[in-house]
Order: C-alpha cells, then sequence, then structure tokens
C-alpha cells in the first residue's frame, strides 16, 4: 500500500543525508516535494499543511543548522511527525468491562464488515483465548446472516441462531442475552450497511446503540476509498460515536492517504488493519512499525512476530537437526518456500527487512517474484518419494515427466535443482563442525552487534524462541536493533555493507537460486 510513497520519501530524504550542511532552503525545497509527495498518495491537504509546517518549525533551527549531520536530524523529525501523524501509540481493542463485552461494528456496504467481525473474533479466541458470540443485525442483505454463520463455522466460533422477521435492534438485545447466558467475554454485532451514509441508517445504528449499549464502536472502513472514506469517519463519529477504526484490503495497490488522514481528521485510533484475505489475516495497527516501513526502516518486530505466527516449532527443529548432519533434501525446500509464502512471500519478508526496500523491485525485474515459489513447489509435487530424497535419480527422462506434471520445463527444473545443491552446500557449512557450525556464529554474530548477548533465548548462540517473545521483548528487540544500525534508511542488517543502491555489489557467497551475492555471508570459499 505505502510503496509509491515509500518511493518517493526515500529519494527526498536520501538527497538530504548525504549532504554536510543544510540550510534553510535546501530544507523548504525537500519539505515542498514531501508536501507534493503526501498530496500524490491522497493525503487531506489539512493533514499535509499541518505535518510540514511542524517538520518546518522543527527543523529549521541553529540546534538542527549546527549539527554533524543534520540530514540525518530531519529525517529523525520527519519519522517522529509521521509517528504522530498516525497516532502515537498503538491501541488496541478494549474490553476493560463486565462481561459480555459488546463490540459494535459499522460501515457501508462492502467495507468488509462481516469478513472483519470473523476475524477479530478469531484474534481474540486464538489471542486471548475469549469465548466470542457473533451476531449478525444484517437483515437487508441476501445471506448476511447465513454468510456470517458459516465464517463462525470456519474459525469455530458460536453465532447467534437466526430468527426469522425480527428487527436489527431485537437481535441486538436477544445477542446481548444470549452472551450472558452463555457465560461468553465477548459479544460482536456485524451491522447493516448501506450503499452510503442516510438517514435511515443513522437512526438504525442510534437506535441498535441504545439497545445493547457497547463498550467499543468500531467503524470498518476500505482504505482503498482514499479521502472518502475520511468523510465516512467523521459523520458516522459524529451520528453514533465510533471509538476506533479497522482498515481494511491494507494489502491493495492504494496510496495510503486514508490511513494517513483518518487518525489526524478523526481523533480517533486505528485499531486493526486487515492485511488479506485469510481469518489470520488481521493485524493490530503500530503507528511507530507504519511509520518505518513508509521511510523503508524495515519492521523486525513484525517479521518477528509474523515468523512466530507461521513457522511450525517441531519443523523447524527437524529442520535445526538435519542442517546439524549437513542435510537437505527436496521436502525440506519445499517446506522452507511454504514457510516463506506464508510469511509473505519474498516480497512481504524483504519490505519488512531494513534496508532492502530497494532490493524488491531489482528482483521483480530478474522475474524472481513469489509465483516462482509456486512454480518451485509444483515441480517438487510432480517427482516421487525417491526423487525428493535423492536428486541424482533425476536423469532426462524423469526430467520430462516432471515438466509435464508440474506444467513447466526442462530448463525450471534445472535452475531448480542448482538452487537446491547451492543450498545443501550451505547447509552443509552452516552445520559443519567447530565452534559449533557457522550458522550459529553468524547468530552470536548478530545477536553481539544488537547487544542481546551470546545467550539469546537460551539456545548458545541460535535464534531465541519466536513462539515464547512477548510484545515487550519484541519493542525492545526493535530498540536494539535501530541502535545496532538496522532501523536507519540505507543502513541495512550487519553485514551488507549499507545496500544503498539494491542488489549492486553484493559480493560474498551465492544466494541460492538469486544469482547474486548473498550478504553477511562474507567467508564462504566458492565453489570449485
Amino acid at each position: 500500500m505505502f510503496e509509491n510513497l515509500q518511493d518517493r520519501l526515500g529519494s527526498i530524504l536520501n538527497g538530504l543525508t548525504g549532504r554536510g550542511a543544510l540550510s534553510e532552503a535546501d530544507v523548504s525545497a525537500a519539505l515542498r516535494e514531501v508536501r507534493r509527495a503526501l498530496l500524490e498518495a491522497d493525503v487531506a491537504l489539512d493533514v499535509v499543511r499541518s505535518f510540514t509546517d511542524r517538520v518546518r518549525e522543527k527543523a529549521v533551527g541553529a540546534e538542527i543548522l549546527k549539527s554533524i549531520k543534520p540530514g540525518q536530524m530531519v529525517v529523525k523529525i520527519v519519522h517522529d511527525e509521521l509517528i504522530e501523524m498516525l497516532g502515537g501509540e498503538g491501541v488496541g481493542i478494549d474490553l476493560h468491562a463486565p462481561a459480555p463485552v459488546v463490540v459494535m461494528m459499522v460501515g457501508l456496504q462492502g467495507s468488509g464488515k462481516t469478513t472483519t467481525s470473523a476475524k477479530i473474533a478469531h484474534r481474540l479466541s486464538t489471542r486471548e483465548k475469549k469465548k466470542v458470540l457473533m451476531a449478525s443485525l444484517d437483515t437487508r442483505r441476501p445471506a448476511a446472516q447465513e454468510q456470517l454463520r458459516q465464517l463462525g463455522a470456519q474459525a469455530n466460533i458460536d453465532t447467534l441462531p437466526v430468527i426469522s422477521g425480527q428487527s436489527p435492534t431485537d437481535i441486538a438485545a436477544r445477542a446481548v442475552q444470549a452472551a450472558k447466558l452463555g457465560g461468553h467475554d465477548v459479544v460482536i454485532l456485524d451491522t447493516a450497511g448501506r450503499t452510503h451514509i442516510d438517514e435511515p441508517l443513522m437512526v438504525e445504528m442510534a437506535d441498535i446503540k441504545k439497545r445493547s449499549n457497547p463498550h467499543e464502536i468500531l467503524l470498518v472502513a476500505d482504505s482503498l476509498t482514499g479521502q472518502d472514506a475520511v468523510n465516512l469517519a467523521r459523520s458516522f463519529d459524529e451520528r453514533v460515536g465510533i471509538t476506533g477504526l479497522v482498515l481494511t484490503r491494507m494489502d491493495g495497490d492504494g496510496r495510503g492517504g486514508a490511513a494517513l488522514s483518518m487518525r489526524a481528521v478523526t481523533g480517533k485510533p486505528i485499531k486493526l488493519i486487515g492485511v488479506g484475505e485469510k481469518m489470520s489475516e488481521l493485524e493490530e495497527f503500530h503507528p511507530r512499525r507504519i511509520a518505518d516501513r513508509i521511510l523503508g526502516m524495515g519492521d523486525i518486530v513484525s517479521l518477528v512476530e509474523r515468523a512466530s505466527e507461521n513457522i511450525d516449532a517441531e519443523k523447524a527443529a527437524a529442520m535445526a537437526a538435519k542442517m546439524a548432519k549437513g542435510k537437505f533434501d527436496l521436502d525440506d525446500l519445499a517446506d522452507q518456500l511454504r514457510q516463506m509464502q506464508k510469511m509473505g512471500g519474498m516480497g512481504g519478508i524483504m519490505g519488512m527487512m531494513p534496508g532492502m526496500a530497494g532490493i524488491k523491485d531489482k528482483m521483480a525485474a530478474a522475474g524472481l517474484d513469489d509465483k516462482l515459489f509456486g512454480r518451485q513447489i509444483a515441480i517438487i509435487q510432480s517427482m516421487t518419494k525417491a526423487e525428493r530424497t535423492n536428486p541424482d535419480l533425476l536423469k532426462h527422462s524423469r526430467k520430462k515427466r516432471i515438466a509435464a506434471g508440474s506444467g513447466t520445463d526442462a530448463a525450471a527444473i534445472n535452475k531448480l535443482l542448482k538452487m537446491h545443491r547451492q543450498m545443501a552446500d550451505m547447509m552443509k557449512m552452516m552445520g559443519g563442525k567447530g565452534k559449533g557450525g557457522m550458522m550459529k556464529q553468524m547468530m552470536g554474530g548478530l545477536a553481539g552487534k544488537m547487544g542481546l548477548g551470546g545467550g539469546m533465548g537460551g539456545m548458545g548462540g541460535g535464534m531465541p524462541d519466536l513462539s515464547n517473545i512477548d510484545p515487550r521483548q519484541l519493542e525492545a528487540l526493535q530498540k536494539q536493533a535501530e541502535a545496532a544500525g538496522l532501523g536507519k534508511p540505507g543502513g541495512g542488517m550487519p553485514g551488507l555493507g549499507g545496500l544503498p543502491g539494491g542488489l549492486s555489489g553484493l559480493g560474498g557467497a551465492k544466494l541460492p537460486g538469486l544469482g547474486g551475492g548473498f550478504p553477511g555471508l562474507p567467508g564462504l570459499p566458492k565453489k570449485k
């Protein structure tokens, strides 16, 4: 969503950081470009004006102009003001009220209320172990109540039985009563929407609010609707009184202006963002992390969180044991590719790694997109078990059969096998003897650079157990990463050499399948 804005702001701010001294004219020229970039991203005009005024006020002063690296200071000011514009601190759903806590979902038709209701219920039941009841108050849209019932069955969440002929206000009262009798912690009311705001809709919302006394009223808005979403939020807040916002389709290719404007215009926090179609693809909105992504600083904490949710701990342990023995077959490669797909694919992972934003475009230009993973998994699935375990069996006739089965050609199979051979060689070196293997040395070095000490979760220099890290530890990890230079635009990961221009001059050992150098592994011998 923020890719265009990220590119524009990145180039503007990089022009400032490279200079030894900044004049007031330099700052003004840069802010004109920032203003233009924000307006092109569909941010509300009054929000842009106040943002640039605050940045100028802080940036144009003797204290800044005399500093050693004034450009870096301007970047920091822009970063801090972006966080402020997005809401400062992240705010989650407030459940501090007598059970059952009533959460009322409001919004226009087609914004994703029903799906978001189910996602929130799934999140509360799996993460916070709450017993949730969902009720559909949408008596107008055909099969709306059936849709919520099916989503509830899919996510194993209780839904209120449908009684035909009941009004939305009666259904709301019955849902609260049923939640009390059923011992539910939370009841989510999925209200009806319209194609546009009208008086009957607002009257209905006010009546439902009066009957159910909700603790949270969440406005669900489609982030692709741009500035109209801001007007929508203002109207709902004036008539019903919303407590927070949920933005859907944040994985889309919109310009991101609504997300940047809504908090500033309404004063209401963005609590959650929908980042995909799946039940699990709903994230808390953290202003600092979004600001980091917009300015190309990466988002280590969200990457770690995503990994802890998607990586199977048992499979990871089995993989570590295999690596220690230097074994790595095609089934293991397929597992690795699936894990990357779950974590958002190559683009999703690269976008969250500091200093890697510029690499994504170069990888896409080289044909290294996420469709490649699907093709490679299809090739592996077209092999027999013996072939996956022992790729040396693959001669011309077998490759012909696999190509026909996977809809690819022999060249694609050869590329996959080459990638596997290189990864297998790397695994042998990483799991090799002496000082606990190269992987432990690498991770121990990274831990040292980030000030985490040698232990890192009691794994002797390995990565910490992601499933047991609490949010405070994650925030500490982010701060330590920033202190180590991981969170600076163009700063790159330790050992990457900064990567200011993307993939140029990476050197070092090969990253299998990418044909370039693998940053951060400078000491691997070249293949003879």
